[in-house]
């Protein structure tokens, strides 16, 4: 491990978007059931309502998660705050609403947890929510032990995080090696980078680690890919399979 390299405070398992499938995505329901089964950290993903209130949900539409539709981006939270984010799901959660980034920080900050917010912006809003998520997230987690590991696949909004908290650890999700991806991370003085778990291998493993950042996968479902991952040395692995990965492994 290069000595540049700054200690790594988060574990090797994180619980992606909650509980991954077995409860709908991005509500509390997922994260207290991806507690239920032991992880202590987990991924989010944040995106603005029309009037600025840092909301979790992955897609750009509310079609797919909730009974609304059209552009999660361009409603009020008061709109939002009605939806149904469970019934998609399955009954069993049918009433679940959205959740906003303040009640996981509060739920996390409260039983321990620890945090990996995805800014997801809404096309045309990236620096905006790089900014705004980076400074509810230095606020809501002021004196917190451990803060919350911000990450992207839009480097403006990464550029807008850093702008306006940089003492909040970056990372830079990647789904393609694209040309200049080591110097795109190393110049928003990431702490880490994010690949889809193929893309690894034990050079750039290498590269990452040598440049004295962490290397970390998503979405790992497979015992042979997690194997893979940690033979590599890699240093994280976020999953849907709460229920078949023990995070203390």
């Amino acid at each position: 491990m290069p000595a540049r390299m700054k200690p790594w405070p988060y574990p090797r398992w994180i619980a992606h978007r909650g509980a991954g499938r077995l409860a709908p995505e991005n509500t509390l329901a997922a994260f207290r059931l991806g507690a239920a089964h032991g992880y202590r950290m987990f991924e989010c993903d944040a995106k603005l309502s029309a009037d600025g209130v840092a909301f979790l949900m992955h897609d750009a539409t509310l079609d797919r998660t909730t009974n609304g539709r059209g552009t999660g981006g361009a409603q009020p939270w008061s709109a939002l705050a009605q939806l149904d984010a469970g019934g998609w799901h399955s009954r069993a959660f049918a009433g679940e609403p959205l959740a906003t980034l303040e009640n996981l920080a509060r739920f996390c900050l409260a039983n321990g947890h620890l945090l990996n917010i995805e800014i997801k912006p809404t096309p045309g809003t990236e620096r905006e929510t790089g900014e705004a998520v980076a400074r509810l997230a230095a606020r809501l987690w002021q004196g917190a032990a451990i803060p919350p590991l911000l990450t992207s696949f839009q480097v403006e909004s990464l550029a807008g995080a850093r702008a306006v908290q940089p003492e909040l650890p970056r990372g830079l999700l990647l789904d393609t090696l694209r040309d200049g991806w080591l110097a795109a991370a190393t110049g928003l003085d990431c702490a880490a980078v994010v690949c889809n778990h193929a893309l690894w291998d034990a050079a750039t493993v290498a590269q990452v680690q040598g440049a004295g950042m962490r290397a970390l996968s998503y979405t790992v479902n497979d015992e042979w890919a997690a194997e893979r991952l940690v033979e590599l040395g890699t240093d994280g692995i976020i999953t849907d399979r709460v229920d078949l990965f023990s995070p203390a492994g």
